[in-house]
């Protein structure tokens, strides 16, 4: 559709007809009233009353072709969606053997860690709607279980799929920072993310957690880490007794406060489910989801074609004055 920028110019509509019934003033004080357009009229003696009307009305036209000109015309067109510009955001899951430790409490039901963090994880990846997320499943090796993608659908299917020991029952904590890292280096975003949750120690791999770090800091990689598992667990004893021990005793934390400081990211530890729902909450806080719905509508300006008009009256004026004065 065809919006004019600023309407407001044609309050100035009436001006040519306001001046033309000004008083004349007559003796030496002023000879004559000029004025655009109009001062070379011809008067009723010097030509018939057709030509006079005529040269009238295309002055007029004149007026407001420049009026219309000066009103900045222009072409909205439809509205266009803009790409959306999300990030490129790695999730790396522990698939070690202790995760198969059931000391996590979901719906009720006690359930071993990587059912609760499928539970968690999977909707914290529903609503990463905009970004290219990558899956990375370790143990005793890092393997990459899905590449950068846009379809979260199939990435939330793939960790819905994973299965305890599936990478090995040791836990390769920097081969999977290093995995991470070697496919976000060939991304183009600016915003490249690793989110890395375990519950144990590095005890495999070929690269220290640290040394991997050191990798992600020099591709700006940040790094937020997560220790999950519970901290008081009540067992039953050989002699039937109970008795209460740390499930997560083998927790490195130290080593994922120093990745994540290295990298710009931050440490969480999670107990429980619930705390881990938090934490996935705060992530999405601290790494905002993608802008939605985000439009513009192409324009294209039009005041050449009034223009045009104004001077294709200019001079079919000047060519009636020319041939009928």
């Amino acid at each position: 559709m065809i919006e004019l920028l600023w309407p407001w110019v044609f309050v100035l509509l009436p001006l040519p007809l306001l001046v033309a019934r000004l008083p004349r003033v007559s003796g030496r004080q002023l000879s004559t009233i000029r004025y655009p357009l109009f001062t070379r009229l011809p008067s009723d003696q010097q030509s018939s009353g057709a030509s006079h009307n005529v040269l009238k009305l295309i002055s007029l036209l004149m007026w407001f072709a420049l009026l219309t000109a000066a009103a900045r015309p222009q072409w909205i067109g439809e509205a266009v969606a803009l790409p959306v510009e999300g990030r490129d955001l790695m999730l790396a899951i522990d698939l070690s053997g202790s995760m198969e430790q059931q000391d996590m409490r979901l719906n009720g039901q006690t359930v071993d860690r990587l059912t609760a963090l499928k539970n968690v994880a999977g909707d914290f990846i529903e609503r990463r709607q905009g970004d290219r997320l990558g899956l990375i499943l370790f143990g005793e090796r890092a393997y990459l279980q899905s590449p950068f993608t846009f379809d979260i659908l199939t990435v939330n299917r793939l960790l819905q799929e994973a299965a305890i020991g599936l990478a090995g029952k040791s836990t390769a904590i920097g081969d999977a920072i290093g995995l991470a890292v070697k496919k976000m280096r060939a991304m183009d975003s600016g915003n490249r993310v690793l989110i890395l949750l375990t519950d144990g120690a590095n005890t495999a791999g070929v690269i220290s957690p640290l040394k991997a770090a050191q990798l992600a800091k020099a591709e700006e990689v940040k790094i937020y880490t997560i220790g999950f598992g519970a901290e008081e667990m009540v067992v039953n004893n050989f002699f039937g007794g109970q008795r209460r021990i740390n499930p997560s005793s083998d927790l490195d934390e130290a080593t994922m406060t120093r990745i994540a400081e290295l990298t710009g990211g931050q440490y969480f530890r999670a107990t429980n489910t619930q705390e881990l729902e938090a934490i996935y909450d705060r992530l999405n806080e601290l790494e905002p989801l993608a802008e939605e719905d985000r439009f513009y509508r192409p324009t294209k300006a039009l005041y050449f074609w009034p223009l045009a008009v104004f001077v294709l009256l200019l001079l079919m004026s000047l060519w009636i004055q020319r041939r009928w004065l």
